[in-house]
C-alpha cells in the first residue's frame, strides 16, 4: 500500500513569490502539451516526450529540461487518470470515434519534481524555482522520517494549499534498496523519485488506473460508477 507525507513549508513572501511564479509557468507548460494528447490520443510517458520535448524546451526555455520533463510527466499522469481510471466520465472506452476533450490545466496544479530538481539533505530541502535554488528546512514527524528510512520514495509534488504551499512525497509499499536513506543524509536522486512510474496524490479523486496501460488507450478497463476529476483540471469538449 502506497503512503503519502505532506510537509508544510514555512515560506515568507519572496519565497511565495517565486513558487507562485513556478507553479503557474509549470501550468502553462502543461496546457502546451495538453494539445498533443487530445490530438494524437497518445499520453504513454515516453511516446508524449518525443512529441512534446522539443515544442517545451523551444516555447519555454526558462524551465530548464528537467521541468520540461515533469510538465509532460503530469500531462501524462493526468491523461492516465482521465482517460483509464475505471468509472471516469471520460473513460476512452466512452470516446471511441469521437474527439478526445482537451485537459486544461489550472494555476493551482501540483509540481512535480524529480532528482534532479528537488534533493534533501540534513533534513533541508533544495528545490529548483525560475530564478534559483531555494531551500527549506523540512520539519518530519517520527513517523514521516521512518518513511524515508523504509520505503521507496516514487513522487514529490509541490502542492499550493489556500495562501502557502506544502510537499508532498508518496512512498512505494515495501522496503527497497533504498532503505537506510533518509531527509536526513539522501539526496531525492538517492531515494529514487522516478517521474516514469506514476504514484497518485491524495488530492485527487481518482483512483489509479490499471498498471497496464498502453500509449493510446491500452486496455480496456471496466467501467464503474461516475467520479469526479482532480480539482486543478478542467476538461474543454471538443468543438
Amino acid at each position: 500500500m502506497k503512503s503519502v507525507v505532506r510537509i508544510p513549508l514555512q515560506a515568507d513572501p519572496a519565497q511565495l513569490q517565486r513558487l507562485l511564479a513556478l507553479q503557474r509557468e509549470f501550468a502553462r507548460a502543461c496546457n502546451a502539451v495538453a494539445p498533443l494528447v487530445q490530438q494524437t490520443r497518445t499520453w504513454n510517458r515516453v511516446a508524449l516526450h518525443h512529441l512534446a520535448y522539443r515544442m517545451l524546451r523551444d516555447s519555454f526555455p526558462g524551465i530548464g529540461s528537467q521541468m520540461a520533463c515533469n510538465a509532460i510527466y503530469s500531462v501524462s499522469r493526468t491523461a492516465r487518470l482521465v482517460f483509464q481510471t475505471p468509472g471516469s466520465p471520460f473513460h476512452h472506452t466512452r470516446l471511441v470515434g469521437q474527439p478526445l476533450p482537451r485537459l486544461q490545466f489550472l494555476e493551482t496544479t501540483p509540481v512535480y519534481f524529480d532528482r534532479h530538481t528537488l534533493s534533501l539533505k540534513q533534513g533541508q530541502a533544495s528545490m529548483y524555482t525560475l530564478d534559483g535554488r531555494m531551500k527549506f528546512q523540512l520539519a518530519l514527524q517520527p513517523e514521516q522520517e521512518a518513511a524515508f528510512h523504509e520505503r521507496k520514495l516514487l513522487e514529490a509534488a509541490l502542492l499550493r494549499v489556500g495562501n502557502s504551499f506544502e510537499l508532498q512525497f508518496t512512498f512505494g509499499p515495501v522496503a527497497t534498496a533504498a532503505a537506510g536513506l533518509s531527509a536526513g543524509d539522501a539526496s531525492a536522486a538517492a531515494a529514487s523519485i522516478d517521474a516514469g512510474d506514476p504514484a497518485w496524490d491524495a488530492s485527487s479523486r481518482l483512483s489509479a488506473p490499471p498498471p497496464s496501460s498502453t500509449p493510446s488507450g491500452g486496455t480496456t478497463a471496466p467501467m464503474g460508477a461516475p467520479i469526479g476529476l482532480p480539482a486543478y483540471l478542467s476538461i474543454e469538449a471538443s468543438a
